[in-house]
């Protein structure tokens, strides 16, 4: 099964995260499809930089975004 999540790219308690498209066996920081989207909580406001349409065609063809991923998506729209 295909997922949009996150994937931790930052330091040590300085968080950094790619959204990202990829299959669920994979691994947290594993292998992945396509790279859709940034989320940098540690600004003020968090920054959150989205390709919406690239999320749309994914959600179209399948992928089901995590729960997390689900409220970034609401949160930018």
């Amino acid at each position: 099964m295909v997922k949009i999540r996150l994937q931790r790219v930052g330091a040590k308690k300085a968080p950094f995260y790619h959204i990202v498209v990829a299959d669920s066996r994979n691994s947290r920081n594993g292998k992945i499809i396509e790279q859709i989207g940034t989320y940098n909580p540690m600004t003020e406001p968090a920054a959150l930089v989205l390709n919406k349409e690239k999320v749309a065609t994914w959600i179209k063809n399948g992928a089901k975004p995590t729960e997390t991923v689900k409220a970034l998506i609401e949160k930018a729209n």
